[in-house]
């Protein structure tokens, strides 16, 4: 048999008793759900700035980064409303490659799943400990959501998932706002069918049950550029991609029309620096015309400590070991620039 199992894994249940939420934190957590709802439904006009590192590698340098996020909240919380991006699960295009820490939680180490699970849940918690935000992850592996979803405030459906079933099923069953990224071939018709799946009530299977969903109303679009035939990286973040957006939307009947512009991968064309300047033409084009004000709800910015990226045996603290980020300096710039424009 292809298959050889290496050991069982205790149910979502068991972890969360191994790694339980603090009653204060659930209180955070219920908090801050509610508030990015308002956000979504239009009862907010705060600004969403999902901002961390490529992957979450080591908990020490992310919860010192979520914490840097922290004392910038405390100043733009009025404005913006900041959610961690924690990524503990990193979709690989050709399958190698370090797979994030719910796979590796030492990415020097040979891969578990079963410390790797433990890591994240005591990294996340130790993080909204820390800093009062809750994070968003990306929904790599769709069953594995209920072990972190006491934990997370924001949900994103990436480019390579978003056409798959399992995903927008689950999804239409998730709590929070989940964002469904275009497809890498930047076909928006794929990205709206996902949306109006999530929107949507369904029965299926899941980890073992059937189960019924009641639909996710604040399922949205998250913007982030396509690769041609050619393997060009193809922009959507300008002012006519979110009108088209905005468009689509009006061929809709969904309750909450939002977007996410992810200003790195294709759209800043894998170059991190770009990002800030990226931004700002968002910002700009909300600000020229308020029904893309309305619309897009926010940000995502791929950022951490060190700028750049590094190999895995380099060991520098709070340094990317997957996708090149931003570094403190010019997140900082750029959260209080955001603020200041929105």
């Amino acid at each position: 048999m292809s298959f050889v199992n290496v050991r069982k894994i205790p149910s979502p249940e068991e972890i969360k008793e191994i790694t339980p939420l603090a009653d204060n934190l659930k209180r955070i957590k219920a908090e801050r759900d509610e508030e990015i709802k308002k956000i979504f439904s239009g009862n907010s006009d705060k600004f969403v700035v999902i901002i961390g590192p490529c992957s979450a590698d080591d908990e020490n340098s992310v919860c010192d980064y979520v914490s840097r996020l922290a004392k910038v909240n405390e100043k733009v919380k009025d404005k913006l409303f900041i959610v961690p991006r924690i990524y503990t699960n990193k979709p690989r295009t050709t399958g190698e490659g370090y797979k994030g820490m719910f796979h590796q939680p030492d990415p020097e180490k040979s891969p578990n799943i079963l410390e790797g699970l433990i890591s994240i849940r005591k990294m996340f918690i130790r993080a909204i400990e820390e800093s009062g935000l809750t994070p968003a992850d990306e929904m790599l592996y769709p069953s594995n959501y209920m072990y972190c979803d006491d934990l997370l405030t924001y949900v994103a459906i990436g480019a390579r998932s978003v056409e798959n079933q399992q995903h927008r099923l689950t999804a239409s069953g998730i709590d929070v706002p989940v964002g469904m990224k275009n497809p890498t071939s930047g076909d928006l018709s794929v990205m709206f069918n996902s949306i109006q799946a999530a929107h949507a009530k369904h029965n299926f299977l899941y980890r073992h049950n059937e189960v019924n969903t009641t639909g996710n109303p604040y399922a949205h679009a998250i913007m982030r550029g396509s690769v041609n035939k050619h393997g060009n990286n193809i922009p959507n973040y300008h002012y006519e991609d979110l009108m088209r957006v905005s468009e689509l939307y009006g061929e809709c009947n969904f309750p909450y029309p939002a977007v996410i512009v992810d200003a790195n991968h294709a759209n800043s064309m894998k170059k991190f620096a770009e990002q800030p300047r990226i931004v700002k033409e968002i910002l700009y084009s909300r600000g020229y015309n308020n029904d893309l004000k309305k619309l897009v709800k926010g940000v995502m910015i791929e950022s951490y400590i060190e700028e750049g990226c590094q190999k895995i045996d380099e060991h520098i603290y709070g340094k990317s070991i997957t996708d090149p980020c931003l570094g403190w300096a010019a997140t900082e710039q750029l959260l209080y620039y955001i603020a200041e424009q929105v």
